[in-house]
């Protein structure tokens, strides 16, 4: 299996500052798969911010999504210091 190489992956849309992942979308609506995708590329890059922006919107405030990794472990850590 190590020799094994497989040609797949992911592809970000844009990776600002080797922090932030923005995830461009223009459907009718995001989806919870689309921030499912955002949140598999948060974990496989090692990010903490994603943001999922969809341009099909009126107002483009209204099309923007934070997605932060991680952030149930430190749920676990806060609740840990009881």
């Amino acid at each position: 299996y190590q020799e094994v190489k497989l040609d797949c992956g992911y592809r970000l849309d844009l990776l600002v500052e080797e922090a932030v992942i923005v995830e461009v979308k223009a459907v009718d609506r995001l989806m919870p798969i689309h921030q499912a995708q955002l949140l598999s590329y948060l974990k496989l890059s090692g990010c903490k911010v994603g943001l999922l922006i969809n341009f099909n919107v009126k107002v483009l405030k209204d099309g923007i999504r934070r997605v932060v990794n991680d952030f149930p472990d430190t749920l676990r850590s806060l609740r840990a210091l009881r």
